[in-house]
């Protein structure tokens, strides 16, 4: 087989299917390696489609056994089978059914999409294009059928049997089988369906709607597990319960199901009625889970059971509208966690996931609109931009349009569109009109790549006491702007919601006023423009995109003067944390740069010394926000290009130890006052998680400025740790430390956690990150460990990905190996799951930005990457768009 050259699908080519299934009944007989599947599709022509048009479904790695029409077998030259399709040549002009039998061998599908088998647990993931590895189907988003399913198999080996929507019947099937049969009433896309079935442990509950519908939930994981679903059940619950109250949304079976497997290319997946999701984000236990484990399994279970709106009864009419599931559900979730949390806790750590993952992939050559105008392998276009870039876009709206009028328009889109497959102009058009105005301009959000950048410098007028604002905004030079098909200089403005303020050094100008903020809110619609404000006696400092109120880059004259009176008096919790993140940068940037002469950061360790005395206890969540240098990530994308990772990492470690001597006192008191006491029970609530993570910082910059001290310290916290995010903060700080100790406690953990996967994990990830050049030699090591499998998605993350996406120095060594190993694995893992093998190659994301050395040895890599002659679609479309630095598929 040789390299799958990807073909552009183009959005501007769309054009509706020519045939329509209204119903489909599947009949699917699991065997381990001879699985059969009778699909009956109830057809018509599709009136907008093309008469006459010949049938063509999809099919992948099936192997047909029959096919009729209307219960009559077909002759052979009336249809077409291909590798990739089903031809029905001259099908019916008037309603017709067609029954299909094929057969899948579910074990030998590692790829993971389809039906699989995996643990001996049945499995499925039809999104975007499984279902075609199931049976053959029109296999496209704009699909919608209502589905009944019987299951059929070995009870010994599958007691448990679910499907989508609601149980009708079970029942026996012959000595040692039995069935189950599960119909689900609303119209849904094949991408929706799921099956699983297997030996399954369930912890159950239940939910009363407000419309006084009673839901059985059940939570299904591995045998001996089930204690550890505790958490992810009660975030269902509360999910569900903050729809009805934040979207009016209600739940629409009698049943809502999540299962949990180990081997899942994906974090989860909203099939209707029935989630499926990675493990590692329903299982949580104080020994085994982190703080940020439980708030990801928060999160992520409110994402999908959001979905089932935002997604399940309005889907997408393209896979081009990806964003308008996943953005707006992932603004869905972001609104529900910061509700269970701290509003402003969250949003900054919310910010920092955009700026970590979506801003670097704007600037390189995998940069795309939120809504792409071509893709040619869509499973690689699950991206940040889609996803976060996407919910920030949601964020704006409501931000322009208000509170109010944004949830009339939620509303109305639901009710517009329930039961359809929509579009981004779908979506705008019910805010248009509940609030009367023309959206045309803040569409270009989704059409346009790149992160744009804001310039704003100020001026003050003591006479007439005003101050004037001038701003400009611009999509700086790069990938994204060469890709952005038809876009000149001229191109028209982008339609920017500016939250602002301003303040003194005695606090926030509450009598200053604008004309042209309304709310706090300043709009930028054009390319360049200027807002004055009023009743402004002395010169303030400018409080801008407060709660990051668009995703874009600030550029301003600020000084640390300006900077410090913002850590100290801005009203603003963003902001407050840019503040002492731009102070932090300043002196990282310098330090970064050879040729620069480096600040003295003592203002700034000051600054930061009043700041925790005034108010780390009050809230540590935030405060160990504050006290959290920018990441090595964070750094380069400042510095633009050239950039040398062995500098940067020099420089973030010697402001760490600057900030960890300037304040080491402290420090030593904050962990001592912030210590529970013993016999304390366990909780991950926001506050208890905000407790820990302000002790945790505070060992990590003690050990950042006496590495001594910070051994014996992170000793004692392991050995006492009661906690899986205390244990693994001290082992973190220890393996930064080379010695005995570090050694010690590494070996201890994997012993202690021998048999917990999930665990291992975090131990991989640790050692994968070690900023030393041994590191590689480590890895490669760690690949035989028995706990490691190529085959697992989890396992190839936690080491490889760790690797190439979390230690800048080793990844980008200047003798190429960091590349060189990325590219083996990629290759190794390609013929098997080419989906992890793609999303792996995402490590190369910044390789443009390199110093010219680097850039050669990772453009070697990249190009031994290219030359296999059998690569996949998924690798082929990554690697293609790598080399050529976004000049293909945008």
């Amino acid at each position: 087989m040789r390299t799958e050259t990807p073909i552009p699908i183009r959005l501007a080519d769309y054009r509706p299917a020519d045939h329509l299934i209204d119903r489909v009944a599947l009949d699917i007989s699991l065997d381990a390696h001879a699985t059969r599947v009778t699909a009956t599709l109830n057809l018509r022509p599709n009136p907008a489609g093309q008469r006459g048009a010949d049938l063509v479904l999809d099919g992948e790695d099936l192997t047909l056994l029959s096919i009729e029409r209307d219960g009559v077998a077909l002759a052979p030259d009336a249809y077409t089978v291909t590798d990739t399709s089903l031809t029905l040549r001259q099908p019916p002009a008037e309603p017709f059914t067609l029954t299909i039998r094929t057969q899948i061998d579910p074990t030998a599908n590692t790829r993971l999409m389809g039906l699989y088998r995996s643990n001996g647990v049945y499995c499925t993931q039809c999104e975007a294009d499984g279902f075609r590895r199931i049976t053959y189907f029109l296999d496209r988003p704009d699909c919608l059928a209502v589905y009944t399913t019987r299951i059929e198999a070995d009870r010994g080996e599958a007691p448990v049997l679910l499907g989508n929507g609601n149980p009708v019947e079970a029942g026996e099937a012959g000595p040692g089988r039995h069935y189950a049969v599960w119909h689900d009433p609303h119209p849904k896309p094949a991408y929706l369906f799921a099956l699983v079935g297997g030996r399954l442990d369930r912890l159950g509950g239940a939910f009363t709607t407000r419309d006084g519908r009673a839901v059985e939930l059940g939570i299904y994981v591995e045998p001996g597990k089930a204690e550890r679903a505790a958490y992810a059940l009660d975030a269902v619950i509360r999910s569900m319960a903050w729809d009805e109250k934040a979207f009016g949304r209600i739940y629409d079976l009698d049943v809502f199901n999540v299962v949990a497997v180990s081997d899942f290319n994906m974090g989860a997946m909203e099939n209707k009625g029935l989630n499926i999701f990675n493990d590692r984000y329903v299982l949580a236990s104080p020994e085994t889970a982190t703080d940020a484990d439980y708030a990801a399994i928060e999160a992520i279970i409110a994402h999908e059971y959001f979905h089932n709106w935002s997604g399940n009864r309005v889907t997408c009419r393209d896979w081009f509208q990806l964003c308008l599931k996943e953005g707006l559900t992932v603004f869905r979730d972001q609104e529900f966690s910061s509700d269970m949390r701290s509003r402003a806790v969250h949003r900054i750590g919310e910010v920092r996931t955009l700026r970590a993952r979506q801003f670097p992939e704007d600037a390189g050559p995998l940069a795309h609109p939120v809504r792409p105008q071509q893709y040619a392998e869509i499973n690689n276009f699950y991206t940040a931009t889609v996803y976060e870039k996407g919910a920030e876009i949601v964020r704006m709206l409501r931000t322009l349009l208000g509170a109010e009028t944004f949830a009339r328009g939620m509303d109305r889109y639901f009710a517009d569109c329930d039961g359809t497959a929509a579009t981004v102009e779908d979506f705008l058009a019910a805010f248009a009109a509940v609030s009367g105005r023309d959206l045309a301009a803040f569409a270009r959000w989704y059409d346009r790549p790149g992160t744009p950048v804001v310039t704003v410098a100020g001026e003050h007028d003591a006479a007439t006491g005003t101050y004037t604002l001038h701003l400009r905004q611009e999509l700086p030079p790069g990938p994204a702007r060469k890709e952005s098909a038809g876009e000149t200089d001229a191109a028209p403005a982008l339609v920017i919601p500016v939250a602002l303020g301003l303040v003194g050094p005695q606090g926030v100008l509450r009598d200053a006023v604008s004309d042209r903020v309304r709310d706090g809110v300043f709009v930028l619609e054009r390319t360049t423009d200027t807002v004055t404000f009023r009743n402004v006696p002395v010169a303030p400092v400018v409080s801008l995109f407060r709660g990051f109120s668009a995703p874009v880059r600030v550029a301003t004259e600020a000084t640390e003067a300006d900077r410090l009176i913002l850590l100290a008096q801005d009203t603003d919790p963003f902001n407050r944390w840019q503040a002492a993140q731009d102070l932090a940068m300043a002196h990282l940037v310098a330090g970064s740069r050879p040729e620069s002469q480096r600040p003295n950061p003592d203002g700034f360790v000051t600054a930061l010394g009043r700041f925790l005395d005034g108010e780390a206890l009050s809230d540590p969540a935030f405060a160990a926000l504050v006290l959290t240098v920018p990441s090595e990530s964070d750094i380069a994308h400042a510095l633009g290009d050239t950039i040398d990772p062995d500098a940067i990492h020099q420089a973030r470690d010697d402001l760490r130890q600057s900030i960890g001597t300037g304040l080491f006192a402290r420090l030593t008191r904050l962990r001592d006052d912030l210590s529970d006491p013993a016999g304390t029970p366990f909780s991950p609530d926001a506050a208890s998680a905000g407790r820990r993570a302000l002790r945790n910082v505070a060992l990590d910059l003690i050990a950042a400025a006496d590495p001594q001290e910070g051994t014996a310290r992170a000793e004692r916290q392991l050995a006492a740790a009661t906690t899986m995010t205390d244990r693994l903060a001290a082992l973190s700080v220890l393996a930064l430390i080379p010695g005995p100790a570090r050694e010690a406690a590494l070996t201890a953990f994997a012993e202690r956690y021998a048999d917990e996967p999930l665990v291992l994990d975090k131990w991989f990830a640790i050692q994968a990150t070690i900023p030393e050049d041994e590191t590689l030699d480590r890895v490669r090591r760690l690949q035989s460990h028995p706990a490691f499998a190529m085959t697992n998605p989890n396992r190839v993350r936690s080491l490889v990905g760790s690797f190439s996406a979390a230690n800048p120095t080793q990844f980008n060594r200047a003798d190429g190996a960091g590349y060189d190993f990325l590219a083996e694995t990629v290759l190794a893992l390609d013929p098997t799951n080419p989906q992890i093998a793609a999303r792996l190659l995402t490590g190369f994301g910044s390789w443009r930005m390199l110093e010219p050395g680097r850039q050669a040895k990772a453009a070697q890599s990249l190009a031994a990457i290219g030359a296999r002659p059998t690569l996949s679609r998924d690798v082929s479309d990554i690697v293609g768009r790598m080399r050529n630095s976004g000049k293909s598929l945008t």
